[in-house]
């Protein structure tokens, strides 16, 4: 994987900002639930910075639960989609452009820094002062990745194995090396869990959520259609119902 400043990665994600927003899984509740157990902040009137928002899975399920949101993000469409589904509210929700790296916020105004499958994209050193710097002496850093439980279905770890043989930048668990982002690494006091769960999703949203990812995204548009009509008639044919169950698990890790 190619780690940089998120900002570099504005324009990727603005080319796929629609299959993200119907494709990408939510979270599970029992997430949120470990949250507030490991960090000890109730999310309900929480202060919370997500960073690298995306078009706002995880900004909409915190503000579901009573969080007041500031939603950062380098990616101005992804940003728009935000925008467009978080109107109302109460609690408000503040989408700024911006990189995660060097935060958009004032110092000493948040209880939590979330990071929804965004931190591994980000320069370690930096990210983790500016989480210190805008959060309140009692507030946790959190970071949370929704991968694919490839080692628990058959169908799926072939499936990840195809996307490997054929898309150059692929990176998941079909690479031997292929592990969590070490977002571990960098905090002093760390809890770590990680949250199996089911995901029951139709083939064609499940092939926007592949649409969605980098390495997809870096391909030559024609390359893309054609890798996601091959992926296409293999889940019809063994999935001819049209849904899949894909098992998942979210990795958490939690600092201080």
């Amino acid at each position: 994987m190619n780690i940089g400043p998120m900002r570099e990665l504005g324009g990727v994600f603005d080319r796929v900002a629609d299959a993200y927003e119907a494709g990408r899984p939510g979270y599970p509740d029992e997430m949120f639930r470990a949250v507030c157990e490991l960090t000890g902040v109730d999310l309900d009137g929480a202060t919370t910075i997500d960073v690298g928002a995306g078009t706002g899975i995880l900004t909409r399920a915190l503000r579901a639960r009573g969080s007041q949101v500031v939603a950062v993000d380098p990616a101005a469409a992804m940003l728009s989609r935000l925008r467009a589904r978080s109107d109302g509210g109460p609690p408000p929700v503040a989408a700024v452009q911006g990189d995660g790296n060097a935060l958009p916020v004032a110092d000493g105004v948040a209880d939590l820094v979330m990071y929804g499958q965004s931190w591994h994209w980000l320069d370690p050193a930096a990210s983790v002062a500016e989480a210190r710097r805008v959060l309140r002496p009692q507030g946790a850093i959190v970071g949370c990745w929704n991968l694919h439980h490839a080692a628990q279905a058959a169908w799926l770890a072939a499936y990840e194995a195809r996307l490997a043989a054929e898309v150059p930048a692929y990176w998941g668990p079909a690479v031997e090396e292929w592990a969590v982002p070490p977002i571990a690494a960098a905090f002093e006091v760390i809890a770590e869990r990680w949250l199996p769960w089911t995901r029951l999703v139709g083939i064609e949203d499940f092939l926007l959520d592949l649409r969605s990812h980098s390495y997809m995204a870096a391909l030559p548009p024609g390359t893309a259609d054609a890798v996601v009509e091959r992926r296409r008639a293999e889940l019809r044919a063994e999935f001819p119902e049209g849904v899949l169950s894909v098992p998942m698990r979210v990795y958490l890790a939690v600092g201080r």
